[in-house]
């Protein structure tokens, strides 16, 4: 079987799809989803300098591999479930479905992971404040001291 032709705007996007992480077989059905054509796994690895497959990779794609990498790990911004919102709009749906079916139990986990994601249970950050940022409260001590009466007794 003959590779197909690729046109620049192809390569552009097997390249991208391939800096972001995804497997060659997702690049493979979403190349055939959007442009209606039919590669192979194979060809689509020869994109990717990472591999070695794709070491021989023309350096227009593989300076356009790295800045798409680069990007794509330093900005999680352009990723919809990064955002607390669209987790909690997804939960929605399944939680929603979920009752529809009557499986009350997973809606039931459902809501108790939305109220999770509210509480920032999914998240490393800790509030280190009281109340509107005032001083958290000195814990008590460890051990109480109790000062003994002086009886004026010398032991």
């Amino acid at each position: 079987m003959a590779e197909a032709k690729l046109n620049d705007e192809m390569k552009t996007h097997i390249v991208q799809a391939l800096a972001c992480f995804d497997t060659p077989s997702q690049v493979v059905e979403a190349v055939n989803k959007e442009f209606g054509l039919a590669i192979t796994r194979q060809h689509v690895a020869k994109y990717d300098p990472t591999k070695v497959s794709g070491a021989q990779v023309a350096a227009k794609w593989r300076t356009l591999f790295e800045a798409a990498r680069k990007s794509f790990v330093d900005d999680s911004s352009q990723i919809a479930i990064a955002h607390r919102s669209t987790r909690l709009r997804a939960l929605q749906r399944m939680a929603t479905k979920a009752e529809d079916k009557g499986n009350l139990p997973l809606a039931a986990q459902l809501h108790k992971q939305a109220a999770e994601e509210m509480g920032n249970a999914y998240t490393n950050r800790r509030e280190l404040t009281g109340k509107d940022g005032k001083d958290l409260p000195a814990p008590p001590p460890a051990v109480a001291v109790f000062a003994l009466p002086d009886n004026g007794r010398d032991n």
